[in-house]
Parts: C-alpha cells; structure tokens; sequence
C-alpha cells in the first residue's frame, strides 16, 4: 500500500500553527443530520495545509463522539486523518502490536506503518482518561494539534468539569 504521509510529515502536520479565528467556537456548534449531529469546519495551517475539524456526535447515544482532525491531501479532496478521539462505547483492537482494550476513551493517531499495511491511516489508538465527552474531545484536540486561540480566549467551554 502507498503511504500519503511519512511519521515524520505526520508529525510536522499536527504540530503546523492553526490560528482560530475569534468566533471559532460559532464554527464548532454541531448540527443534525440523519440521527447524529455534525461539524466540520476548515482551517489554515501556517505552512499552507489545509485542515479539517470534523465532530460527530449520536442523537440517541450522546456519549458516543468523535473529534477528528484531518489535512486535506494537496492535489485532492481527500481528508487524510491525523488524530481521531474517540468515546469509549465501543472497544478498539491495534492488530499490527495484537492489544486490545474495551471500552475506554482513545486517541487514534496516524501511523505511516499502518498506511504500509493496508489498513486506515489512524487505526493505531491509545487509551486516555483526558477526556470522557465531546466538549473534553474537542478541548484535547485543540490543545494537542498545533491551534492557537484567538486572544483572550479560554477553552473553559470545552474542558470537563469534575
């Protein structure tokens, strides 16, 4: 199988500054469509890539969510997805190490061995404790991908409350 990205371009893609705008979070809010809700959202990189927030969230199961960020692959309209945060309603296996886990929050990264491999670019996860809800998901994927705030904004509305 053909690798878009290399562990090391992947790398570089999550770290590459995404400045938010001042009304992101208006961008963020999710919308019905066919029994979930919905978002996906487009930001520029620093460095010229085009990258995707995309959210989902069951109506009928709301602890079932994803927050995803993706690159739009140059020359395509491809979404390659860099970093999936999932909810834990469902268990995960990584077959390329053989380890499983059930039902646990998990972070899916893409890996260039798992493109090498044939499989979805970001099937490789961990388990996290970091989040255990949508707003949690998405206050992660901010924090860890490379987006910067507009001045004075605060994450508050997306981080867990204990």
């Amino acid at each position: 199988m053909s690798i878009t990205f290399t562990d090391d371009q992947i790398d570089r893609l999550i770290r590459e500054p995404k400045t938010l705008p001042k009304d992101y979070k208006a961008h963020l809010a999710l919308r019905e469509k066919r029994g979930h809700r919905h978002q996906d959202y487009e930001v520029a990189g620093a460095d010229g890539h085009e990258f995707q927030i995309i959210l989902r969230q069951s109506i009928s199961n709301p602890l079932n969510f994803s927050a995803i960020l993706g690159v739009i692959v140059p020359g395509t309209n491809r979404v390659f997805r860099l970093r999936r945060y999932n909810s834990r309603t469902h268990p995960h296996k990584n077959h390329l190490e053989e380890e499983s886990f059930a039902f646990k929050c998990h972070i899916h990264q893409a890996t260039e061995r798992y493109q090498e491999s044939g499989r979805n670019e970001d099937a490789y996860a961990e388990a996290t404790d970091r989040f255990s809800d949508l707003n949690g998901a998405i206050a992660c994927l901010l924090k860890d991908c490379g987006f910067i705030l507009p001045e004075g904004a605060q994450l508050e509305l997306f981080e867990e409350h204990a």
